[in-house]
């Protein structure tokens, strides 16, 4: 009879230090053995989609993440994992905002409009073989006051999110409509990640107990 013992998993390699994502992979019980933050030119190309953008952006944080973590002394055999999150109005890419300036245009692009949020996410292999994916969420805004907008930019919670907002928190109150993905406008779709990994192996239920509840 043939062995039914669960082979171990593979070391994970987490190329991102964004404490947002670490707290959505620690909620489906995933610990990456490494952080690898890789830092790539992030600017739109000329004429670039924004679905091609959270595409791109994911694959070369991945492969730069694969390339350091290959040193001598580094994590191998590993899978190294990347994402990459943009929101968007139309083919519009909005950016991460570091300015009040950036974030009040933002809020006020998105009031009472639709608009959507993607996310790229790649995974290297130990052989070097990538796979990726790309979910989309889509979402609507209701009509913001001057109030709403203020306040909001007096919380300081836009600074740094991709579109001027962060829905696990404040503006959760501005979302009227959502159709998609939760977690992928927080910055990483967790059924879709999941997926990936245990397509090389790594199966995230495995390392369910009580001790996690």
């Amino acid at each position: 009879m043939a062995s039914t013992t669960p082979q171990p998993r593979p070391r994970l390699v987490l190329a991102s230090a964004s404490p947002r994502r670490l707290a959505l992979l620690a909620q489906i019980g995933v610990k990456p053995d490494a952080i690898l933050p890789s830092e790539i030119d992030e600017a739109p190309r000329r004429g670039e989609a924004p679905r091609a953008l959270a595409e791109r952006l994911a694959m070369g944080k991945a492969f730069a993440a694969a390339a350091m973590a290959s040193k001598p002394g580094g994590l191998s055999p590993r899978l190294t994992l990347a994402a990459d999150t943009v929101v968007c109005v139309g083919r519009r890419i909005l950016p991460k905002c570091e300015t009040l300036d950036q974030a009040e245009e933002c809020l006020n692009l998105l009031s009472g409009r639709g608009h959507r949020v993607y996310t790229g996410l790649a995974l290297i292999a130990p052989g070097g073989a990538a796979r990726r994916r790309l979910v989309e969420t889509r979402l609507r805004f209701k009509r913001l006051s001057r109030g709403e907008i203020e306040a909001y930019l007096a919380s300081g919670e836009w600074r740094g999110k991709a579109g001027g907002y962060a829905i696990q928190g404040l503006a959760g109150a501005f979302v009227e409509r959502l159709v998609g993905s939760y977690s992928n406008v927080v910055g990483l779709p967790l059924a879709e990640t999941a997926a990936l990994l245990a397509g090389h192996g790594y199966h995230v239920h495995r390392s369910w107990d009580a001790s996690l509840v």
